[in-house]
């Protein structure tokens, strides 16, 4: 029996969430109905307005948040054709993130609680990934009108790889909302990896996306970068394997010679995807995994979905790319099992910036 069946008997039962998601550079704001169906997602992003900084300012995104933060709500409520009082409860991001960033969010859904009764539920951003997961969006067909994109629901035990510019985690999940961390990065996360190597290749903001296009046209072979594989531990390091790009850029630049971009680049994603494919299919092997399930910003990288998918000894969860950047539907969703299982919080609740996944 699933979730859906255990809490609500009735099939007919809908809740539907309000998520809010200001933990980074992006405001956005869902609706998702029994924490699968997306019934509006709208996000606003500010990846231009931080382009000229070479990363995320703070200050910058917390005042954008502050902008933003009621248009993207109301759009999202139109777009999904409900009004608040046809809502059953409010999930906002409680952390981890930035905290000027999380505060804003913090601060609209607890006004939205306290107006309409509905119950808040702070949530974990990395649990938020995790949970989108479970998403689909409705589609629509000329014949019978809307219907729902049916997915499957990932199989527990499952080992989860979250990956994103701030986090790099190896999880280990035996049912909802149930966590064990085995490991995490020790220095850089993965994204934050892509970032700093990028700004070094000088190539765009954000980093992730630059590098895959450039490794298109480079040869992966090139550069024997290192690999960190951190033995009889599930824990992860890239600022070793950051430091030798770094010196091999340096090395080539004293010798006069032109940057093969393309080909640091590809070496680079190609030392990345290799530890962490190769320790989240080891953690699925150790402790019998029924599926891997991969998500975070990273997790839109292409050369990582076809690698885990091909070495993966068990079936594959990875989120469309629209749903692997932070977004409010995944906060959303992750708000339905909170809510399901009877989880609320006080208004009076704050923010948690550093706020671990362990500690749910």
């Amino acid at each position: 029996m699933d979730i859906q069946q255990r809490l609500f008997p009735d099939p007919k039962h809908i809740a539907r969430i309000l998520g809010i998601e200001t933990s980074c550079d992006e405001t956005s704001a869902a609706v998702v109905e029994n924490g699968r169906t997306i019934l509006s997602n709208a996000v606003s992003s500010q990846v231009d307005l931080h382009a000229q900084f070479g990363g995320v300012f703070p200050e910058v995104a917390s005042r954008q948040h502050v902008r933003t933060i009621y248009p993207i709500v109301e759009t999202a409520l139109q777009e999904a054709h409900f009004s608040m009082s046809e809502l059953d409860g409010i999930a906002v991001t409680r952390g981890p993130g930035l905290p000027g960033s999380l505060v804003v969010g913090m601060n609209f859904a607890k006004g939205l609680a306290m107006g309409t009764g509905l119950p808040l539920i702070g949530i974990n951003h990395l649990e938020a990934h995790i949970y989108s997961a479970w998403l689909s969006r409705p589609y629509t067909t000329g014949v019978s009108g809307s219907k729902t994109t049916k997915i499957k629901d990932p199989k527990f035990p499952l080992v989860a790889l979250i990956v994103s510019g701030g986090h790099t985690e190896l999880v280990l999940m035996r049912d909802h909302l149930q966590y064990e961390r085995l490991g995490g990065t020790l220095d850089d996360a993965a994204g934050e990896a892509f970032d700093k190597v990028a700004r070094l290749l000088e190539l765009s903001y954000p980093g992730g996306p630059a590098i895959q296009e450039e490794a298109q046209s480079g040869d992966p072979a090139a550069f024997n970068f290192p690999r960190a594989w951190l033995k009889d531990t599930w824990n992860f390091s890239f600022s070793g394997l950051k430091t030798a790009v770094l010196r091999e850029v340096r090395s080539l630049q004293e010798q006069g010679k032109i940057l093969p971009v393309s080909d640091l680049a590809a070496s680079f994603q190609a030392a990345v995807v290799d530890v962490l494919v190769g320790k989240t299919v080891k953690a699925a092997e150790e402790f019998k995994a029924q599926e891997i399930l991969v998500a975070g910003g990273v997790s839109a990288n292409q050369l990582l979905r076809q690698i885990v998918q091909q070495k993966s000894p068990c079936p594959i969860q990875i989120p469309p790319v629209y749903l692997c950047t932070d977004n409010a539907a995944m906060v959303a969703g992750a708000g339905y099992f909170r809510f399901a299982n009877g989880y609320s919080d006080e208004l009076g609740i704050d923010v948690m910036p550093n706020w671990p996944l362990s500690e749910l």
